[in-house]
């Protein structure tokens, strides 16, 4: 029983006006038994002009804004929170009328600037979708669907959909993340078919975003000069640069394809050593990570540097109970995960003091709270409905920065693909350590899914979701799954950004050709430049767009969707300085 044993963790403090996380998070902020992502700010205090003339009903506050890892900091940003989508088509009208800026807000939960960047400009207005527009109707029948409004979180969406029978085959693991966050960034969990199934209707192993049907913006209306709201349908061309937004849009409510929920049961395995898991394709064995893939298509490792053993969730669906697993009837069920432990807390502030050296002993400990806390909660091997082993990652969880990419390529490359990384990760690490650096003091994350097939969401002619990390190439009918790739360190670590910037290096020039095609996970941390990520103009203005231009029509692309954002929101109402640049 003992053998048999994993979760995980993806993962904001107070006032100091508009400064980045530039040095070294303490620990006492890593491990807040409650995430505070944004804190009121008195009125009197206020370094920003007041927004003017807002529409009539609306109210303004300020309000201090972190994202997750606390990267991106602003002290004292205006902020409200319309009661209805009318409510922000008056704000749009205002916002261009008065030179503002609206950025969506949800639940901060994000790691690149999409939304807020430290050191933004003042005139901008952030509204808060999660307090009034979270409206949610299931809409049974066969097919099945939901509309909700895009503030809506996911723990009340799924809880939702499981009251009506419902449910997604995969989720990304945080219940605290907005829809509308959601489908701006093409969320996910882990999921691909399992050798011989086939996939339930209403369902999809590629992203959320790939199971809209409908959705409803505020974009610009030339005839009017005015932003109003207008509904797009998935078979509408003019909808496939919504689909997945960065931010560029506004959504206020989508309309979601669902299926018949399942019930999934979580095996948690630690004894099964990184080089059997990870080995090379010529030499995997039974215990590799393609093989447990599989036979089950629900698979995510968790490797914590300088260990042996990775904690490897393996979920599969189960109508019945099996005899030895607890049944769980809500999420969150790794409470070990979702703080450090005092010891892991005292080396963790150790090694952000200076001493690096420690990143071992850290990584151990860490490894060993979950061996311990899996025996300790009885929580190795659960059974429920979806979401209940699908969901996590609590608020309380560690504060990290986290970069990812999605390696496309066909099923039969997944165990090249997790073997190269381990192995090219590996070494770079232990280098490193060589030279007495230890950049990196989190796991390395791998979960794989299948890419965005438009026809899962059971709507004739549906078009692809243009800026999809997993979008489809038609070159390449043989790509069919994408191999998550994200690794884990605390902000600020010494030479983590150079680290950074090798690792992307790497993994853009190996995964290519007629093997793989990489893109950036959106809200993850990328384009590094060797002292910050989201920085590299040279990834910025070519390597990324490229990914989204070669094999891809003229007529649904990067450039089409640049062009298509530009004319629903030509005033960049709905944009900063870093969607600017990225979507020039």
């Amino acid at each position: 029983m003992t053998d048999q044993i994993n979760a995980a963790s993806d993962s904001a403090a107070g006032p100091g006006r508009r400064t980045i996380l530039g040095g070294l998070v303490g620990a006492a902020a890593l491990t807040a038994l409650q995430w505070t992502p944004a804190f009121r700010v008195e009125a009197a205090d206020a370094a920003v002009p007041a927004p003017p003339g807002l529409p009539s009903g609306i109210t303004a506050y300020l309000q201090g804004y972190r994202n997750w890892s606390g990267e991106t900091r602003v002290d004292d940003v205006w902020t409200c929170a319309p009661a209805t989508p009318g409510g922000v088509v008056a704000l749009a009208n205002w916002a261009r009328a008065q030179g503002w800026k609206l950025r969506a807000k949800g639940f901060s939960h994000n790691w690149s600037p999409l939304t807020i960047q430290s050191g933004a400009p003042t005139n901008i207005l952030l509204l808060d979708t999660t307090q009034h527009l979270k409206s949610v109707t299931v809409n049974a029948g066969n097919p099945a669907s939901v509309t909700a409004q895009t503030g809506v979180s996911m723990i009340a969406l799924l809880q939702a959909l499981e009251n009506s029978g419902y449910g997604v085959t995969a989720t990304p693991a945080p219940g605290d993340l907005s829809l509308g966050g959601v489908l701006a960034i093409d969320g996910h969990g882990t999921a691909v078919p399992k050798t011989g199934e086939t996939l339930t209707p209403g369902h999809t192993f590629g992203t959320l975003s790939n199971l809209i049907v409908s959705l409803t913006a505020v974009v610009w209306d030339s005839a009017t000069s005015q932003y109003k709201l207008r509904t797009f349908q998935r078979n509408d061309p003019a909808i496939a640069p919504l689909l997945v937004n960065l931010g560029r849009g506004f959504v206020t409510e989508v309309t979601l394809r669902v299926g018949a929920n399942k019930r999934l049961r979580c095996q948690s395995w630690i004894n099964i050593s990184a080089t059997d898991m990870f080995a090379p394709p010529t030499t995997a064995g039974s215990n590799s990570f393609a093989s447990h893939v599989n036979r089950t298509g629900r698979v995510e490792a968790i490797w914590f540097p300088f260990t042996d053993n990775p904690w490897l969730k393996v979920w599969s669906v189960a109508p019945g109970k099996p005899l030895f697993a607890k049944q769980v009837d809500a999420p969150y069920n790794y409470p070990f995960s979702d703080f450090l432990s005092e010891e892991a807390a005292d080396l963790l502030g150790r090694i952000t003091s200076g001493s690096g050296d420690l990143t071992p002993t850290f990584c151990r400990t860490q490894s060993g709270v979950v061996s311990a806390g899996l025996i300790a909660t009885t929580s190795w091997d659960l059974w429920g409905w979806s979401k209940n082993t699908m969901l996590y990652v609590k608020p309380t969880t560690m504060r990290v920065h986290a970069n990812g990419y999605a390696v496309l390529t066909k099923r039969a490359n997944i165990q090249k693909v997790v073997s190269e990384f381990y192995t090219y990760y590996k070494s770079a690490l232990d280098a490193y350590a060589g030279q007495g650096r230890y950049p990196m003091n989190g796991p390395l994350e791998i979960r794989v899914t299948g890419l965005d097939s438009p026809a899962d969401a059971q709507v004739s002619g549906a078009v692809h979701p243009t800026l999809s990390a997993v979008r489809t190439r038609a070159d390449h009918p043989e790509w069919d799954v994408a191999v998550w790739l994200d690794v884990l360190t605390v902000p600020g670590t010494p030479h983590s950004q150079q680290f950074y910037r090798e690792t992307e290096q790497w993994v853009f020039a190996n995964y290519s050709g007629a093997y793989a095609q990489v893109r950036p996970e959106w809200s993850k941390g990328w384009g590094y430049s060797g002292t910050a990520a989201w920085a590299d103009a040279t990834m910025l203005s070519t390597t990324v767009p490229n990914q989204y231009r070669t094999g891809q029509s003229a007529g649904n692309n990067w450039d089409s969707a640049v062009t298509q954002l530009n004319q629903y929101d030509p005033h960049k109402v709905f944009s900063n300085a870093f969607l600017n640049s990225l979507l020039d």
